[in-house]
């Protein structure tokens, strides 16, 4: 059976490296690559704030490619499409027909990928797709990939949480009302060992960071969001 040319979007956290291990196992996909989002000022992953120099550690260990789109600080979301439009098309150059993401149950998420994507003549995958969060963590848990928290909302889960590694003792602690795969944005993790990567991918934790975020809504109301970093390098 010829496999199809994907590109996997990548996030450097557990769903991104569970996606990916998923989609290993499955046998249906070359992918060419891994693809990810970045600040030109930070020289971060604008999701996860993982260091481009581990992302590419990662890419590395695993044996794919990484991609890196550069994206301005304040960037609005014209700006994210037209830099997403671009990389696209390179890849639709290459042969590729398939984007795979790491989504569970997000469906304004999906239908807005699949948007996107549809122009341009590119399907998308997501092997955790309609799954329970408990059912992922569960099934992460057993899959031997290894994660540490590098983020946390404040009001969540704090300081205290960050550079804990992601294991069922973390997952019995969690207080009520947090999703226990973190789908709210109560965490974030970075991935550094399992059976994606063929060496551990080192790194180093500083003192978590506080920083906060101010965000005007549609009613001109303004709602703060406050979040711990991990100093990942």
């Amino acid at each position: 059976m010829e496999r199809i040319k994907a590109v996997f979007n990548w996030s450097g956290g557990k769903d991104s490296a569970h996606a990916l291990l998923r989609a290993m196992q499955s046998g249906k996909y070359e992918i060419v690559a891994l693809l990810t989002t970045v600040n030109r000022d930070t020289h971060r992953s604008t999701m996860h704030g993982i260091p481009t120099a581990l992302l590419q550690a990662q890419a590395d260990s695993i044996g794919i490619p990484l991609h890196i789109v550069d994206l301005t600080p304040k960037g609005n979301m014209e700006d994210y499409g037209a830099a997403m439009s671009r990389a696209v098309e390179h890849f639709k150059a290459q042969g590729v027909t398939c984007f795979i993401f790491g989504d569970i149950f997000l469906h304004d998420v999906r239908k807005y990928r699949e948007q996107k994507l549809a122009p341009h003549g590119i399907g998308i995958a997501e092997p955790l797709w309609g799954k329970s969060s408990s059912d992922v963590m569960h099934d992460f848990l057993a899959s031997g990939l290894r994660t540490v928290i590098v983020t946390t909302m404040a009001d969540s889960l704090g300081a205290d949480a960050v550079g804990r590694e992601i294991d069922p003792a973390f997952i019995a602690s969690l207080p009520a009302g947090v999703d226990p795969n973190g789908e709210n944005g109560e965490y974030h993790t970075f991935c550094y060992d399992g059976p994606i990567f063929r060496t551990p991918v080192p790194f180093r934790l500083g003192t978590p960071l506080r920083q906060s975020y101010h965000i005007r809504l549609d009613d001109g109301s303004e709602k703060s969001y406050s979040y711990w970093f991990a100093d990942l390098q």
